[in-house]
């Protein structure tokens, strides 16, 4: 199965600034660099945190911008990393799970998505998470 969805988490991931602590030219943290990149290779991309659920006129502009759902715990009602908050993001995604990677920095979290059917990467640098994806995904997000 070709892999077509991305899935992150926010906090320790997406707001990791490097491996050497300086940010993108922009300002952005590096992996808000590759989720452009992935969107625009056509993959389809989705947020999931464990957080209270955040009023739609209250998200950053950014979450509009880079992913196709955002999935909050607090709205949800179902927590990482409860399998089934997985299977909502890949069906909120119109994908099958087997179809998307999902990144976490807690290994339990990524043993959840693995337990739902998706590839799971544990973020440790984001050096390292940058080139398992391009593996993954057989693209460049550089």
């Amino acid at each position: 199965m070709d892999l077509t969805g991305l899935v992150l988490d926010y906090a320790g991931v997406l707001t990791d600034p490097g491996d050497d602590g300086v940010r993108e030219p922009s300002g952005e943290p590096p992996l808000v660099g590759v989720l452009r990149l992935a969107r625009r290779h056509g993959l389809r991309t989705a947020l999931v945190s464990n957080v209270e659920a955040v009023p739609r006129r209250r998200w950053p502009a950014w979450w509009h911008e880079l992913f196709d759902e955002v999935v909050l715990s607090g709205a949800v009602g179902v927590a990482k990393p409860d399998p089934e908050i997985y299977r909502l993001t890949a069906r909120r995604l119109g994908l099958p799970t087997e179809a998307c990677v999902f990144v976490d920095d807690l290994a339990d979290n990524v043993r959840g998505a693995v337990s739902a059917g998706m590839v799971g990467v544990r973020h440790v640098r984001v050096q390292s998470t940058v080139e398992e994806l391009e593996i993954l995904f057989g693209l460049t997000f550089h």
